[in-house]
Formats: C-alpha cells, structure tokens, sequence
C-alpha cells in the first residue's frame, strides 16, 4: 500500500483540520495538504516525466513543506531520498548521483551548494517556494500511484566505514511498521497532538510523520528551522499534548536552558540514536516529569529495534529502575532480536553478542550494493554491528559498537570519512580518528595526526570537503602512531 493514501485519506475526511504549523501558528489544513500533494505528484509525473519507481531527493532544512515535498512524491509512485541539510556539498552530490535521483528539492539558502557539486545525472534543481516550485502545484491533481508493500519508498542514506554512504532501502511496508509500533508501543497519537519537527526531518524526526499523518496530527516547524533550546521549550508551552524526537544532547539542552515551559503540555519526549547518561536521564525527569520514552533502532530498522516505555521510565519504585534506565529496552513487537555469538546463534542472558534482528521493519537491503546487503544480512537477519547482552527480562543493554561509528549529538561519523579528508594534505603522513567522552555532545571527533600540518590548515581542509559537525574539535599531533603486528593503527 503506497503511503501517500494516509494523506489522501486525512484530507478527504478531516479536510478543516490543522496539518501544519511554523512557530506558533497554524499554516495549513488536511485538505489543503493532501490537494497540494496530489497537484506536485502531477506535475512531477506529467511535467517532469519522473516514472515510478524512480528517486527525487530532498535537500532541506525542515520546513512546512518538507511534508507534502514527500507525500507528493509518493504519490506519484516515485522514491524519496531525503538528505542531511548539513552535509557538506560534495557529499550531498555523491547523494544524488548515487541514488541516481533525477529532481532535487532544496531549501533556497542551500540551492547553490547543490548546483556546485550536482551530478550530470541531475535534471531538475528546485528551491522550495521559488517560482519554479510554486509553478508544480497548479496542475491538476492526479490519483495515487498504487503501491505494493513491498515497494522501495525512502533511500535513507547513512554514513559507511568505506568513507561513502550507503542508501539503506525502505519500503512502504517497513514504514507503515515503523508508523504502527511508534503510535501502538511508544507514543498513542491522537487526532491535533502535535509533532514537533526541531530535530531534522531528514532522518529521525521525518520517521515519525506518517505515524502523525494516519491519526491527524499536527506538524510544527520551530521558525529557525532548527533546534534552539529556548524556542523549543516556547513551543512546548504554546501547544498542548506535544511530542518530539530529541537526542540525548537536546534533552540535557533543554533542562539546562533557563526559559520557562509548562510539562504538563508535553506529550512525550522521545530520546535516541545516541547513548543517554542514566545521570542525564534522570534530570530530565526531575524537571519535566515522566514524559520520556526511549528508542534503539538505525536506519537500517528504522527507529524501530527496541523501547523502554514511559511508564518503564517512569516507575521509580522498581528495584531494578536505574539498570533498565541504563538499557535500551525491551524488542518492539514487530521484530526478533537477538544477541548472538560469532556463528549467529543466540546468546544466553547475561552474554555479550551482536545484536541481530529482522521483520517487517528492517531495510530491504543497500541500494546498488549487492555486497554489502549480503554482508549485512546474511541469514536473513539484520547485523547491526552493535554488541549487547539481554537479562533475564528481556531488556537490551549496549556494550559497545563495531564499525568504529563516533556518535556526535545524535550524528552519526565514521572516523574514515575523516581520515580519508585529512589525508589529502601533503604534510599529513598518518592520521586516526576517535570518539573522546563529552559531558555535552556525547562524544567529540579527535584526530591525532603524524605530520606538521597547521590545524587552521586541517580545519580548512575538513570544512571543504566534509559537514561541519564531522570537522575534529581538537588535534593531537605525535610522532607516530601504535600499530600491532600487521601493521594497522
């Protein structure tokens, strides 16, 4: 079933209702949303000569628009590759000429980043709310491009350990059970809740739309466009029953942040995609009460592997409440996971594996990398690459991670994407880069560096070629680095 038919479906019955909102205010209703979705899939279909099947990628900082951007493009059978607004250009192009998307959708202060490092491949570069865009939605609106399960619909494009990101496929299905385990496990949604968009709509948050669409949520966009502490914990006051993805760096943001907000408005507060503190968690609880429920997932099962619920978090008298606190919860309903040993066969409670899981949710495999989806799926089971034990209970605890990953406020980097950069200056002879504790960020990008490169000179470099989030927040130059008996760092 195509996605796109929970907007249609909003917009015929509950047309008058609010769909979306910037700051403070409603922009939008069901209707007006669901018409405008329809008129863009027409023209990127008959316009644009866009066939099903094929990608539109997604440029942008969240937006009103972002919603029907990607409801649209479902709509006319097409895929959407929405892509991290922070990204450096040059990563964004290998983006686009990887997905081999053929219309590219960018916020207007990034359209020119874009056009710098667009592939041939790319025939149609569009600012959101310029001339060009506005002209899209004067077609006539067209049906739903049916859809099976099945179907790719988001390339959701995550950092690798090779130095190039890789285009994790979901399909309609997996979404749809992403949706159904959100609304049925972590956060019941009922019609006017509000969802509020202040981590990136690219990843995380965008996750949680379709789930909010179904039961005709509302969407705000803070009017920076982005998370600001203060202006979300406004937000918060300003619309009742509010929910939000946040990861672990937003949420010590927001109680260390000093503006006032009534927690009785707020919903609930998702934490994820990077380890909270048990010390973190439990300020956050202290200042906005039991209004917090945390997810473990990747963009491979998209936020959706295991949850420790609100009532889980909440329950203060239970004589284990600050070892689950320190867990990853307990497996969503919709999928099998395991800790398993080296030959994937499942771990006893209180032994360490990797952690596998598969069902409906998991990622149909890497788009043009047969390789890799073999490596990762082997089995029939998705290899996460995180290694965790499961107690008696069922509670997931993460040991560790392989693939070497440095999570950054909730941002995935791989220290080769970094290395490989730093590489490319010529008095750079050996570099490796780690992930060092950070009470604020998690953990922080350092590189120790052999050679007598000037730092301005590596951080010109990183900021050339990179996101600015990857760049290393300190240098450490030595002599050399240790290596063991085959010669690796």
């Amino acid at each position: 079933m195509n996605l796109a038919l929970w907007l249609e479906r909003a917009g015929s019955s509950h047309g008058d209702r609010p769909a979306l909102g910037l700051g403070s205010r409603v922009v939008r209703r069901y209707g007006e949303v669901a018409e405008r979705a329809a008129r863009l899939a027409a023209s990127l279909r008959n316009r644009l000569l866009l066939q099903p099947g094929e990608r539109v990628a997604i440029v942008a900082k969240n937006c009103p628009d972002y919603l029907e951007l990607m409801f649209g493009i479902w709509h006319a059978g097409a895929v959407v590759v929405p892509a991290n607004a922070k990204l450096h250009g040059r990563e964004v192009g290998y983006i686009l000429q990887h997905s081999g998307a053929r219309v590219c959708f960018a916020s207007s202060e990034l359209r020119d980043e874009v056009a710098a490092h667009a592939p041939a491949t790319l025939e149609y570069l569009i600012a959101i709310g310029g001339p060009q865009y506005q002209a899209l939605f004067t077609a006539d609106p067209i049906a739903v491009h049916p859809c099976l399960g099945g179907d790719l619909a988001w390339l959701f494009y995550t950092s690798g350990t090779t130095g190039r990101p890789k285009g994790a496929m979901l399909s309609h299905r997996a979404l749809a059970t992403a949706s159904y385990a959100l609304a049925g496990e972590v956060d019941p949604i009922a019609p006017g809740d509000v969802l509020l968009h202040a981590a990136p709509i690219s990843h995380g948050s965008g996750l949680y739309m379709m789930a909010h669409v179904a039961r005709l949520g509302i969407h705000v966009v803070p009017e920076s466009s982005s998370f600001d502490a203060a202006e979300v914990l406004r937000l918060l006051d300003a619309w009742p029953r509010t929910s939000m993805f946040a990861a672990p760096t937003m949420v010590k943001r927001l109680v260390e942040c000093n503006a006032e907000c009534n927690p009785d408005h707020i919903r609930t507060i998702i934490w994820g995609g990077a380890p909270m503190y048990v010390a973190d968690a439990r300020a956050a609880i202290d200042r906005f009460g039991p209004r917090f429920a945390q997810i473990y997932g990747q963009g491979e099962s998209p936020m959706t592997i295991t949850t420790l619920s609100k009532q889980e978090i909440a329950d203060r008298d239970h004589p284990r409440w600050v070892e689950r606190l320190a867990s990853a919860g307990r497996p969503f309903a919709c999928v099998e996971v395991m800790a398993a040993d080296t030959d994937d066969r499942p771990s006893p409670p209180g032994e360490t594996g990797e952690v596998l899981c598969r069902g409906d949710v998991i990622m149909s495999g890497y788009w043009r990398n047969p390789d890799a989806t073999e490596q990762t799926l082997r089995g029939g089971w998705l290899h996460t690459g995180d290694v965790g034990t499961f107690d008696r209970g069922g509670y997931l605890t993460l040991k560790d991670r392989s693939r070497d990953v440095v999570i950054s406020g909730g941002s995935n980097i791989y220290p080769r994407e970094v290395e490989e950069v730093l590489l490319e200056h010529p008095r750079v002879r050996e570099v490796s880069v780690i992930g060092r504790p950070d009470a604020q960020w998690g953990e922080v990008i350092v590189a120790y560096v052999v050679g007598e490169a000037d730092r301005d000179e590596l951080d010109a470099l990183c900021l050339k070629s990179i996101a600015r989030f990857k760049r290393p927040k300190d240098y450490v130059f030595v002599s050399s680095l240790p290596k063991n008996n085959y010669g690796r760092f």
